[in-house]
This record gives structure tokens, C-alpha cells and sequence, in this order.
């Protein structure tokens, strides 16, 4: 009996005839996750940011959605993830196709795979690879297991995310362990990346623990747009909002069980909540779940905040959604943990909490709530970090810089690593 297998690449290029002349290409990398995600509105700003300054940018993409939901395409996934050669050969069609400047990838798993950078280095042509997450030490990519950070991964123990079944699943745990452990023995993205970005100073010192160089991390954070103040904001803001995938490691039981001591006050979600169903039955009454938004409905949301909440339980790179609050103008209560004490100033432009501390998180509802003067003063000191810190200019300028550094140095030919995640 044969089998055939229909393997669909998507490769769009959006640069247009009405640009005045190029001076550099870029070709964007990224497998796109089953369920939307940050790292899609992430990748695509990043995209439009580039374009909108005069640079040419094709893509490279896939999606994780068209092998989701059956068996075979669960055992593709496996199989991908460590070596494509559909991919590889793909990629450098396109790569021949016209002069390429620089490649960066956002995320190779699990059809794209890092069969890819072969070809870039054949060619000469230098790769960024965007690390929201920790997915090279840690086969999920959050550094956490059973609700609480972990790093038993890093180093070469890929074995624990399959013993202590990390994801849930047992076979997926596996699979997870398995290509981890490949893609860290072959050295296919260690010895092929030209520079790891990251987006903050705590995942560089994490990425350095963990035994990338230090000259070959660079931090360029993600960047937001400040919109206009509406007179009328101060008037509609009366949620206490959680944005975001309803799911463990956004903290949205610490959300929900804050709303159930603070029974007075409303509370709103916005995000997927397919992942867990459950949060959302037996969540108390004073929460109100809006499901998935986007465009001028996540704005209009973010309008009627009083207060951002983010109680990541995780390492959170660079979450878009505090970066949102707070260029619209709304304080944001964050966990003191991983880069939000980067992004959040505490007593600044918001209030932060310990991980587990719900006491000290109702305590911070219950003052921002009540006070409407510090609520507009916090959240005015966020618009004005984001524009000094993380404006399209500013973010624009370091992106650019690290492709003109890239650019200008030749690609090594075998570049040498001593990383403790090899032991």
C-alpha cells in the first residue's frame, strides 16, 4: 500500500513596485502555531516595521494547524522537526532566486525545521534567529513544568520533560524530549545561527547560563505604537482586564482567584480560552471571558481597562500585551518575574507581585482600583516609556544594526561553541 503526502509551503513575498530602491533583503522564517499567538503579531509587526522603511521582505511560512488534529500528522511533526528535506530544498529556491541580505527566523518547529540553514550557509547568507522562549534549553520553550519554573531540561536533560510529562502528554512529551535532544547532539541550530535575539536582558542572561557567547546575543525587545488618549478613557475604564491564551502559564488561575476574593470589582479576559474550558466554568461571576480579539475590538478592550493584570507564572520574554497597556495609557499590576520588572516599573508605571503572592495582588487591585489619580499618572509614565524605550524607531534602529553587523562580517565557517547544554 503507498502513501502520499501533501506537503504545502507557503511563501508570499510582500514587497511592492511603488518602493523606491532596496537596500537590503529579507526573508522571514516562521512556522506559525496551531492557535494564534503573540509571536504571529510579533513576527508580522516586525515584517510591516521593516517594510514600512523601505526594506524588501519575502517570507518563508507554514503553519502547525494542518497537522494538529490527526495521527499522521502527529507523526509528521516528529519527524519534521529534525529534518525536512522539502523544506530545505524549498528555501533554497528561494534563496536563488534573488540576492538575500539576511534570513531571520522566528520559528522552525515543527514543519519547517532547522534543514534550512544548510542552505543559508552554503550561500554565505547570515541568520537571526528571534528566541521569544527557551525552546533551545527547554522542549516546550517556557522553563516551566507542573506549574512552577523549572530548568531540569537545560544541559542536556532533555529526558526530564518526557519523566515528568511536561506537556500533558505523554507522547508529545516524548517527541518534544526527542527532538530537543537531536537538534542539541547535531548541532543544527547552534552551529548554523549567526546571532540568537533576544528580547530582554534577562532571557541574554539566561541565553549566556546556558552557554550561548555573549557576542553572539543580541536584545532587541519588541515595540509598540502609542495611539491617541480618548477624553472619554478615564470614563469607560472600569475592568480589571487579563489578556491573553487562557492557559497555566499566563497565571490565569491567580487572575480568576483574585476575582473570586474581590467579588465587588469586575473582571475581564480576553484571550483563547480553549485550553482551558474549565477556568471558565468554574470561574465566579464577576469575570466576563470575550474570547479571542483582535484589531479594533482588542482596542476598544484595552479602553475600557482600568487596570492590565499579568501574572505569568513563566519567563516571559517580552509580553506584547503589557507593552499595549501601557501605551494605552493603563497602569499594569505584573509578577515579579522573568523581563517584567524589565518592562514594568514597579511604583512607576505599575505594581509588581511575587509569584503565588494572590494577598499582595488583591491588596495592588484594591489601591489602583480605588485611586483614579495614581491609575492616570502610572499609566501616563508607561506611554512615555514605551515611546523613549520601545517606539518602532527606536526598535527599528537595533533590528537594522544587527543585520548591518551581520552584513558586513563574513559568515565562519564552522562557528565554535563550548555549551554547558551539550553536556
Amino acid at each position: 500500500m503507498s502513501v502520499s503526502i501533501t506537503i504545502t509551503i507557503t511563501i508570499t513575498s510582500t514587497s511592492t513596485s511603488t518602493k523606491k530602491s532596496m537596500t537590503m533583503r529579507v526573508i522571514m522564517v516562521h512556522n506559525a502555531y496551531a492557535r494564534p499567538s503573540g509571536e504571529e503579531h510579533a513576527v508580522r509587526a516586525i515584517s510591516d516595521l521593516l517594510e514600512s522603511r523601505g526594506v524588501d521582505v519575502a517570507w518563508f511560512s507554514k503553519s502547525s494547524a494542518e497537522l494538529a488534529h490527526s495521527l499522521s500528522g502527529k507523526f509528521r511533526a516528529l519527524v519534521w522537526g529534525m529534518h525536512n528535506p522539502h523544506s530545505r530544498a524549498e528555501i533554497a529556491r528561494l534563496l536563488d532566486e534573488s540576492p538575500v541580505d539576511v534570513v531571520q527566523v522566528q520559528n522552525l518547529f515543527p514543519q519547517i525545521s532547522p534543514s534550512i540553514f544548510k542552505p543559508c550557509r552554503e550561500r554565505g547568507i547570515p541568520v537571526v534567529m528571534r528566541c521569544p522562549n527557551y525552546r533551545l534549553f527547554c522542549p516546550q520553550g517556557l522553563f516551566l513544568s507542573r506549574g512552577h519554573v523549572c530548568e531540569r531540561c537545560a544541559a542536556g536533560r532533555e529526558w526530564w520533560c518526557a519523566a515528568r510529562n511536561c506537556t500533558g502528554s505523554v507522547p508529545k512529551s516524548i517527541a518534544y524530549a526527542a527532538r530537543n535532544a537531536w537538534v542539541r547532539i547535531s548541532r543544527s541550530i547552534l552551529d548554523n545561527v549567526s546571532t540568537f535575539m533576544v528580547l530582554s536582558r534577562f532571557q541574554r542572561d539566561k541565553f549566556i547560563e546556558h552557554g550561548i557567547p555573549p557576542g553572539r546575543i543580541a536584545i532587541v525587545p519588541n515595540f509598540e505604537m502609542v495611539p491617541p488618549r480618548a477624553e472619554d478613557d478615564d470614563d469607560r475604564a472600569q475592568a480589571i482586564s487579563f489578556v491573553g491564551r487562557v492557559s497555566p502559564e499566563k497565571g490565569i488561575a491567580q487572575f480568576i482567584e483574585a476575582a473570586r476574593r474581590l467579588p465587588q470589582y469586575p473582571f475581564a479576559v480576553a484571550g483563547d480560552c480553549s485550553p482551558m474550558p474549565r477556568a471558565v466554568e468554574t470561574a465566579p461571576s464577576n469575570v466576563t471571558f470575550h474570547g479571542f480579539l483582535a484589531g479594533p475590538a482588542l482596542d476598544e478592550f484595552y479602553r475600557r481597562t482600568r487596570v492590565l493584570v499579568c501574572p505569568s507564572i513563566w519567563y516571559e520574554g517580552f509580553p506584547n500585551v503589557v507593552a499595549h497597556a501601557m501605551a494605552a495609557g493603563k497602569p499594569v499590576i505584573a509578577c515579579r518575574l522573568g523581563a517584567l520588572p524589565e518592562i514594568v516599573g514597579d511604583g512607576e508605571t505599575g505594581l509588581l507581585f511575587d509569584p503565588d503572592d494572590i494577598d499582595t495582588l488583591t491588596a495592588h487591585i484594591r489601591r489602583l482600583f480605588g485611586d483614579s489619580d495614581l491609575c492616570r499618572a502610572m499609566g501616563e509614565a508607561g506611554r512615555r516609556k514605551i515611546e523613549r524605550e520601545f517606539s518602532p524607531s527606536a526598535v527599528y534602529e537595533k533590528l537594522t544594526a544587527v543585520y548591518q553587523s551581520l552584513i558586513k562580517a563574513p559568515t565562519p565557517a564552522s562557528p565554535s561553541l563550548t555549551l554547558g547544554l551539550q553536556h
